[in-house]
Order: structure tokens, then sequence, then C-alpha cells
């Protein structure tokens, strides 16, 4: 009849759509995380912004070889625990899920931008135990205890963009998973989604890694330009994630 009017979008067009949507803002929050991970390992004494865990190994590292920074390793993990807590807290009972990962991820280009002007503007930081160099670190810190939050509050679903040993074992059970022929093709459907969006948050870490060491190597702090720039990006690409 020429009154009805077909769609010219096919099912797998819209899979493919709604995949993207899925992956892009993951990717980019965790080739962010990559970037100010490495940054600040290299250019504040071995600080881990994003892992508690990597904060003590350094302590007791710099304890027994005194060759890295005390002051923002220690500092880190109970800023980080009161950055995590004090977003739960306020961006938590929003029911409007939308606009808390809007907000969030404004404040997050907010912190890694105030971080970049520390850096810029005090940097290079040879001694990594100085106050200016300890404030950069700290907000570098609360940047990513936001991210962290923001993927548990507001990206219900999402892989971490920070975690790479949860995503790595998380990927090699849907990789294995995906294989079997007990599955009905919805579960299969939505273990091989869940796949392509783990992978592209460890592909997006490794890729922040690699070009964070090779800027921070030419640029020093200044290379926090990096991750300041995608966290800005990833505000309207919240926008799109489904």
């Amino acid at each position: 009849m020429s009154g009805v009017q077909t769609s010219s979008v096919t099912p797998l067009q819209v899979g493919s759509a709604s995949i993207m949507a899925a992956v892009l803002l993951p990717a980019v929050l965790s080739t962010t995380a990559g970037a100010v991970d490495v940054i600040g390992f290299l250019s504040l004494g071995g600080l881990f912004t994003a892992h508690i865990t990597g904060n003590v190994v350094v302590l007791a590292a710099h304890y027994v070889t005194g060759g890295f920074g005390q002051v923002g390793p220690l500092l880190a993990v109970p800023i980080f625990v009161f950055v995590l807590g004090a977003v739960v807290l306020v961006f938590g009972r929003w029911q409007n899920i939308a606009a808390s990962r809007r907000a969030l991820l404004t404040l997050h280009a907010v912190l890694l931008a105030g971080c970049l002007g520390l850096g810029i503007g005090y940097g290079p930081f040879r001694d990594p135990d100085t106050g200016m160099a300890v404030l950069t670190g700290m907000l570098a810190v609360s940047a990513m205890a936001t991210q962290n939050a923001l993927v548990k509050l507001a990206l219900i679903g999402a892989p971490s963009t920070a975690v790479m040993t949860t995503n790595t074992t998380q990927l090699v059970i849907d990789l294995l998973a995906a294989r079997s022929n007990q599955r009905s093709p919805a579960d299969l459907a939505r273990t091989r989604k869940r796949a392509t969006v783990t992978f592209a948050s460890i592909a997006g870490f490794t890729v922040g890694c690699v070009a964070g060491a090779i800027l921070e190597l030419h640029l020093g702090i200044r290379a926090m330009a990096l991750p300041a720039v995608l966290a800005i990006v990833a505000v309207p690409l919240g926008e799109f994630h489904k």
C-alpha cells in the first residue's frame, strides 16, 4: 500500500548503534584514567591516582628505598575515600540518572582542568612532597574518585574504567561464555555486548597509558592536557550514552 511507509533502519543497524553508544563513553573515560595514572606516576613521585593498592605498594617501596614520594601516596587513600563518599552522598540520591551523569562528568572535567592548571602554573615538581605538588596530585585523585563513582551511579552496567584486572577477568569469562551452545540467543547477545564494551575499556586504558607516557616524557606534568581534554569531550558524549 502506498500510504504505508516502512523503516529503512534494520535491526542490525539498531544493534550496532546501541553498542556504539554503550562503548564510546567508557572507552574515553578509560583512556582518561590510563593517561592520568601514568602521568601522575611519572610526574608526581610514583603517585597512583586511581588505585589504592598501588599507593600502598608505593608507600612500602618508599620506606624501603626512599625513591618515591611519601606524602601523596599517604594522602591519596583517605582523599579518594572522602571524595568518593561525598560524591555518592550528593549524587547517589538523584532520581534522574542523565542529570546525575552530566553533573558528575562536568565535575570530573573541572577537577582535571584544575590539576592541569596547577601543573602549568607551578610545575615541574622536582620534589613530589611539596605542598603544590601534593595539591595537584590530590586534584587528580579526586577526579578519579569522581570517575569511579560516576561508573557505579550513572553508567549502570558499564565495566570499570580504571581497574583493568577486574575487566580482564570479566572479558575472559564472557569470551568463553560466548562460545557456549547452551545459552539463549538473548543471553549470548548480552554477553557479547558486554565483552565488546569491556574490551573497548581495556584498549582505551592501554592507549591512555602509552599516550600519557609519551607526552609526559616531552611535556612533564603539562601532559595532563590530554586527560583534561578527554574529560571535556566526555561531557557531551554522556548525553548519548544508553
